[in-house]
């Protein structure tokens, strides 16, 4: 944690930052990677607000404070593109008033807010420009060049695209104006430490429907000549209890140290031997 204040000695406009928001959301899955999908897309978007807020690398402290800085950045981040200037926005001035004033602000609150948005925003936005528009979009353009007319795919690019520009760069100014706004309010009393207590039980939710949607894992064990299904007594105590067994068994070996590398070998060849022998599916 940084100890000493740094002085944002290049700052810019807001017209400015808000486009660095904007342009590089539009990046955020360029280097997106299984172990912590968009992190790296998430930190290139918040290179220019790091850098500015430690401008002097000569400087020591401010140096270690900036690698601090990229460092929390890498953490595991996934949300949808349009959305995420949102988050961009908001993170670069919890780093700003962090730079200003270290000692106003836990900087792990900053990966909290991070965790606690992802996944609120990626439904909305998943929803919205995926499921909605895009539907719209290529269903009337389908229909267009159905008929022979070259406004079938003009018109289906122009529906995706307007609504995209347009929430993307209303997201980031929001987003960074409003962390602005309300981040001196939240600094009173025991504000911000009731919004961490908050963004973590919203963070554990998103993570615990992720486990609940994306881990398929089901057994198809019978017994008594197929009469006794396993699968239907797990879900009677807890339905997903496999899935959950299977993410608390990674956990455990990443808190041991377990490399990467060997946890990917161990999910491939326990995924294919366990269904070999019939217990999952």
């Amino acid at each position: 944690m940084a100890t000493e204040t740094a002085t944002l000695t290049k700052d810019v406009s807001l017209n400015k930052k808000v486009w660095q928001f904007f342009w590089r959301s539009w990046a955020i899955q360029d280097s997106w990677n299984y172990e912590r999908q968009m992190n790296m897309g998430f930190l290139y978007g918040m290179v220019p607000t790091i850098d500015r807020c430690y401008p002097n690398e000569d400087d020591p402290k401010q140096l270690e404070a900036k690698k601090e800085a990229y460092r929390r950045h890498m953490a595991f981040y996934n949300c949808t593109p349009q959305t995420s200037a949102f988050v961009l926005g908001l993170t670069a001035s919890m780093e700003e008033q962090y730079a200003k004033d270290p000692s106003s602000m836990n900087p792990d609150s900053i990966n909290a807010v991070k965790t606690s948005l992802m996944g609120p925003l990626s439904g909305i936005g998943d929803s919205f420009f995926q499921g909605t528009i895009r539907v719209i979009a290529f269903g009337l353009g389908v229909q267009l060049a159905q008929q022979g007319s070259i406004m079938g795919p003009v018109l289906a690019m122009l529906i995706s695209i307007v609504p995209s520009v347009l929430i993307t760069w209303f997201a980031a100014k929001f987003g960074y104006q409003g962390g602005h706004d309300y981040l001196g309010k939240l600094q009173g009393g025991n504000t911000m430490e009731k919004v961490m207590y908050v963004c973590g039980i919203v963070g554990l939710m998103s993570v615990g429907a992720m486990i609940a949607t994306l881990i398929g894992a089901t057994t198809p064990a019978t017994f008594s000549d197929g009469t006794v299904v396993i699968q239907d007594i797990l879900d009677s105590i807890m339905p997903n209890m496999i899935p959950l067994a299977l993410t608390g068994a990674m956990y455990w070996l990443i808190k041991k140290g377990v490399n990467t590398g060997w946890l990917l070998v161990i999910a491939i060849v326990g995924g294919v031997a366990l269904s070999a022998l019939g217990i999952l599916a």
